[in-house]
C-alpha cells in the first residue's frame, strides 16, 4: 500500500498584505527621517543659543567699553576748551600745572579716547555662513546695520589716526617738552598714561615744563589745530559712535528676549 505525501502549496499573498507590509516600512521610513530631523532640529537651535551668547558677551563686553570711552572723549573736549582759553590768555612763559595735562591728553595721548569695536564672532558668523541659524528676521537686519556702524566707526578713527600723523605729529615734535611726560612715567613705570595724568592732577607734585621753540610757536594756529581735534571728536561721538551703541543696545534687548540671556 502506498502512501502519496502532497506538498502543501502555500497560500498567495493577496494586495491587502502587500499594502500593510509597504504601510510599516513607510512609517518605519518617515518615523526615522522625522528623527533625524528633530535631531537636526536640535543640534541647529543649540548651534543658534550658542552663537548668540557668544555674541551677546562680545557686544555687552564693548558696550562697557564703550561707555568708558565716551566718559574720556566728553573730559577731553573740556581739555580742548581749557586750552583755547589758555592759549588766548596767557603769555606762555610760565604755564600753570595743568597746561601740560591738558597738553598731553589732547594731542600726545591722542589715541585715548579712541573706541575700537569688535566683531570676532560676527565676523566668524558672517565668514562661516552661520548667521542662517538666527531665524529672526529683525536680528538679521540688526546684524546688518551693526556691520556698516562698525565699519564707519572704523573709518573715522583712521581719519582721527591720519590727522594726528600730520600735522599734530609734527607741531607737538617741535613744540611739546617730552622731558614732562618722561618726569611723570617714574611716578610708576608700570601704569599707563592717562591713569598717570590723572594721579597726577589729584596730587600736589609739579612737574616743570615750557614750550619748547616758544619763539615759533604760533597761536592762532596752535587754537585752530585744538577746535578741529574736537570738532572732528564731536563729529565721531555724535555721528558713527552714536550710531553703533543705538544698534548695540537694541540687539542686547533683542537677543535678551529672544533667547532668555542675562
Amino acid at each position: 500500500m502506498e502512501v502519496h505525501h502532497h506538498a502543501h502549496q502555500e497560500g498567495k499573498k493577496n494586495w491587502k498584505s502587500y499594502f500593510w507590509e509597504f504601510l510599516m516600512l513607510f512609517f518605519a521610513v518617515f518615523c526615522g527621517f522625522l528623527a533625524e530631523y528633530q535631531l537636526e532640529h536640535t543640534i541647529e537651535h543649540q548651534r543658534e543659543k550658542e552663537y548668540a551668547s557668544a555674541l551677546y558677551d562680545e557686544l555687552y563686553a564693548d558696550s562697557i567699553v564703550f561707555s568708558k570711552k565716551i566718559e574720556g572723549q566728553l573730559a577731553k573736549e573740556k581739555d580742548c576748551d581749557y586750552l583755547v582759553r589758555y592759549i588766548r590768555d596767557s603769555s606762555l612763559t610760565n604755564l600753570s600745572k595743568e597746561f601740560y595735562t591738558t597738553y598731553t591728553t589732547v594731542f600726545y595721548l591722542a589715541a585715548s579716547h579712541v573706541f575700537e569695536p569688535k566683531d570676532g564672532v560676527l565676523s566668524q558668523l558672517k565668514s562661516s555662513g552661520s548667521l542662517r541659524y538666527f531665524k529672526s528676521a529683525y536680528l538679521q537686519k540688526l546684524f546688518g546695520e551693526m556691520s556698516v556702524y562698525i565699519n564707519n566707526v572704523r573709518d573715522r578713527n583712521d581719519q582721527e589716526y591720519q590727522y594726528f600723523s600730520s600735522p599734530v605729529k609734527e607741531f607737538i615734535l617741535k613744540h611739546y617738552d617730552f622731558n614732562w611726560i618722561n618726569e611723570l612715567r617714574k611716578m610708576d613705570e608700570t601704569a599707563y598714561n592717562i591713569d598717570l595724568i590723572a594721579r597726577y592732577r589729584a596730587g600736589n607734585t609739579i612737574i616743570k615744563a615750557d614750550i619748547l621753540n616758544l619763539s615759533s610757536f604760533d597761536k592762532g594756529e596752535f587754537i585752530n589745530m585744538i577746535l578741529f581735534q574736537k570738532a572732528m571728536m564731536v563729529s565721531t561721538r555724535t555721528l558713527s559712535m552714536k550710531d553703533y551703541i543705538t544698534t548695540n543696545k537694541k540687539l542686547l534687548q533683542e537677543l535678551r528676549k529672544e533667547y532668555h540671556l542675562k
